[in-house]
């Protein structure tokens, strides 16, 4: 899979920049990531059930390794659930890139199977107040 569009860039990360805006001092960018992906998890598991999230999840940790191969130290639970394998110990602007490339593949695989149309109604239902125009 080609890397995401420039609009599904754009949702990542500013359903990132949503989460950071709630996180405290001490949480990193790779754990909104987890934050996003759990609220998108919650949505989709209705639509498409939880192994079917699971499989996407890890189709979307598996095209971002290739991209930033620190993310080998993740992988994601049975449940559908990003988890760090060991201490995600990279510098701040590595966690940042993890965050958002791991998020533009999730969306960009949900557009894939589901269409834009459904991926934006369900980030939508998850941040209900976050404005996901250009």
């Amino acid at each position: 899979m080609n890397r995401p569009s420039e609009s599904v860039r754009t949702w990542a990360r500013r359903l990132l920049a949503v989460e950071a805006a709630n996180q405290s001092a001490s949480e990193t960018q790779i754990q909104e990531a987890v934050r996003v992906s759990e609220k998108l998890r919650l949505s989709l598991t209705l639509f498409v059930g939880a192994d079917g999230f699971t499989a996407l999840l890890r189709r979307a940790l598996a095209l971002a390794r290739a991209d930033v191969p620190s993310l080998q130290n993740m992988n994601v639970t049975a449940d559908g659930r990003l988890k760090a394998m060991t201490e995600f110990a990279t510098g701040a602007g590595m966690d940042i890139e993890a965050a958002t490339v791991i998020t533009e593949y999730l969306l960009g695989l949900l557009v894939t199977f589901v269409g834009e149309s459904l991926t934006i109604r369900l980030m939508r239902d998850a941040w209900p107040e976050t404005s996901l125009e250009e």
